[in-house]
């Protein structure tokens, strides 16, 4: 038995039926702010582009470097390329991610993984016999 997600009490299915400034009373004081000042151009475009492609007229990957436009309920489902700063990392969104931003998921630095080192590294490297 799979346990239906809820934000702050409410299923997804109530949560798309809200309006923005009702989903806004729901979220974090941060967020919330966001919302209500209104998102700039681009965020409004990426909006259209999501509902396009849940209704079915546009197929392409949405690629994106806003990384920090918060999940809505409407968001849900779709898969979005988000920029890392090198690379569009795609990502899925679900309902766990509401209210957090898109460059959470997608992380801007690697993790240092070190290894032996090069020729010249140390002082007893660069004499290399000749035999």
């Amino acid at each position: 038995m799979v346990k239906e997600f809820k934000y702050r009490g409410k299923s997804i299915s109530e949560l798309d039926k809200f309006s923005l400034n009702e989903i806004a009373d729901l979220l974090k004081a941060r967020q919330r702010r966001k919302i209500k000042r209104g998102f700039n151009d681009n965020q409004k475009k990426l909006l259209v582009k999501i509902k396009d492609v849940k209704e079915g007229k546009s197929k392409k990957r949405i690629k994106t470097h806003l990384r920090d436009m918060i999940i809505l309920p409407e968001m849900v489902g779709v898969t979005l390329s988000i920029y890392s700063g090198k690379e569009f990392v795609p990502v899925e969104l679900k309902s766990e991610m509401i209210g957090h931003y898109l460059g959470e998921f997608v992380l801007t630095r690697k993790e240092v993984k070190h290894s032996s080192p090069g020729v010249g590294a140390t002082r007893s490297s660069a004499h290399i016999s000749v035999k």
